[in-house]
């Protein structure tokens, strides 16, 4: 498995463990953390989610990382940078950031601390041009992140997420936010 380490004030941010998958059947099975989402995941798909992560990870160089906390070890949920390639209004292999964490976590400024970090990172690193990031339009909190790390609303690309089933149509309108790389800005 390919390592993948970064670190912030307060995290680490690295590829998932075996001993994380609690942690990360947790946070794809809670209400209140999936809550914008139309499903749930038992452990047995949990299990795939993160295998399957662990190994997008090793094979492009990103995805969505486990936040680990210096101060305990903890491991507070996910952040990471991943290929969109199932929207049809996003280029092909455009770069989203995106983050999920356990409630006892949330608002302590982790998910703005770690995506802070992931967006220089695939800015340095990989040079994209942009990264995106949407969320169900009422998501307030995931919105509130995206503009705390300096993205902007581009209405144009809202839509309608095709993976939301019509049972769920309170799910279904995203908004999405962008941020351009500060090279290709002239900074």
């Amino acid at each position: 498995m390919a390592e993948f380490y970064l670190e912030t004030e307060r995290l680490i941010i690295r590829n998932w463990r075996d001993e994380d998958r609690e942690l990360f059947h947790l946070i794809n099975s809670d209400d209140q953390v999936m809550e914008f989402f139309p499903f749930r995941r038992d452990r047995a798909a949990s299990d795939k989610m993160m295998d399957d992560l662990r190994a997008g990870i090793a094979e492009d160089g990103f995805g969505f990382t486990a936040l680990e906390l210096k101060d305990t070890g903890e491991v507070a949920g996910f952040c990471g940078l991943a290929k969109v390639s199932d929207q049809k209004n996003f280029e092909e292999f455009e770069i989203e950031i995106g983050w999920r964490l356990a409630p006892r976590f949330w608002a302590r400024g982790f998910a703005t601390e770690s995506a802070k970090r992931l967006l220089e990172f695939g800015f340095r690193e990989f040079d994209f041009p942009e990264i995106v990031s949407f969320a169900v339009e009422n998501n307030f909190k995931s919105v509130a992140v995206m503009e705390r790390i300096g993205m902007t609303r581009d209405p144009l690309r809202d839509f309608d997420h095709e993976h939301v089933p019509d049972t769920h149509p309170h799910l279904k309108r995203h908004v999405t936010y962008a941020i351009e790389n500060p090279k290709k800005r002239g900074h």
